[in-house]
């Protein structure tokens, strides 16, 4: 028997994913509701992405499965290009090396068009070495009175969960290919700062996001970039809903410098781990020198800034005691055993 067919595009960008590209096809291939079309665009890749992408043909009706090569730009440049190919009302994203699961569209489009969402997330599945967890992607669109707030301050639409309408993202022009980093959450933003933008995230982890080995660093640092740089863009957005924007805008800052921290940590980068207070206090002050801050809540930034730095620098030490205690203690130990 036939399914059903969604009026979707799926979009995804692919690079050096041979290994990969052919679970996520499987996993677009085995959805309860058939997308009508899916998008695969080769960023410049040096292995067999396409040839593997190639392939899985067989598994979806004759002329739904387009690959498309470029040379190296991106994967917002590799989205950009699968979207001006789309023919669908709706796009929908998966990268090549994750995975939906079976009811992920059936699910996303049963709400986005009961209600005419612009646009549609749910929960997901962090695949780690240590097994899967659950990301509540939900709990935190729930958290406060206006779900575009709490989402410029902690970015919680993963880019695998989306269903929008394809018109919403040609009409602000993309993903934007000047940000190495975050380009994703920064189209949510784009999208959803217009006025008659209207969205939601369901409670359903109908996605695994599997982890790619990089080079950890280089990436931090480019987030951090990235995410300062976009969360100056928005602000004026963030000024028309709320009166304490600048203190909103504070706390972004604080989040993205309080990731990089744990970041540094976990990788034992203790000299960098060290400076991301100070890193923080100088990007704040600056943006109050340029007149972003517009309240009169002056005095609250220093005081944000000193909490953070404190807690911060605490973190770091108790780390490094932890690291330092742990060995003297196997040594008694040892010692206790011996006598």
């Amino acid at each position: 028997m036939l399914r059903d067919t969604a009026p979707v595009s799926v979009i995804i960008p692919a690079y050096n994913a041979a290994t990969s590209i052919q679970r996520a096809l499987n996993s677009v291939a085995a959805q309860t509701l058939t997308p009508a079309e899916v998008i695969v665009v080769d960023d410049g890749s040096s292995d067999d992405t396409i040839a593997m992408a190639k392939a899985m043909q067989k598994l979806f009706p004759a002329g739904t499965l387009l690959v498309i090569s470029q040379t190296n730009k991106g994967a917002g440049a590799a989205r950009n290009r699968a979207i001006d190919a789309a023919t669908e009302a709706y796009v929908a994203f998966l990268d090549a090396d994750d995975e939906w699961l079976p009811t992920k569209l059936e699910r996303s489009m049963d709400l986005v068009t009961s209600k005419n969402y612009t646009l549609v997330a749910h929960d997901y599945m962090d695949v780690t070495p240590n097994g899967e967890e659950y990301v509540d992607c939900a709990q935190r669109f729930n958290e406060g009175p206006d779900p575009f707030v709490t989402l410029y301050l902690k970015g919680y639409i993963p880019s695998i969960s989306v269903v929008t309408l394809r018109t919403a993202v040609q009409e602000v022009g993309g993903f934007d290919e000047g940000l190495r980093n975050a380009q994703d959450f920064d189209l949510w933003l784009k999208i959803l700062s217009t006025p008659k933008a209207t969205f939601t995230v369901f409670g359903e982890p109908l996605a695994r996001y599997f982890h790619t080995p990089g080079g950890i660093m280089s990436h931090t640092e480019r987030r951090i970039t990235c995410c300062i740089q976009i969360a100056h863009r928005y602000l004026p957005a963030l000024r028309v809903r709320q009166k304490n924007a600048f203190s909103i805008f504070i706390r972004r800052l604080a989040n993205i410098y309080s990731e990089a921290f744990s970041t540094y940590i976990g990788s034992g980068k203790y000299f960098r781990s060290a400076i991301i207070p100070f890193r923080f206090a100088i990007t704040a002050i600056k943006a109050w020198i340029h007149k972003d801050c517009t309240s009169d809540q002056y005095g609250s930034i220093f005081s944000v800034i000193f909490s953070i730095w404190v807690i911060a620098i605490l973190r770091l030490y108790l780390t490094q005691f932890q690291n330092f205690i742990g060995p003297v203690m196997n040594v008694l130990r040892r010692m206790m055993n011996i006598e």
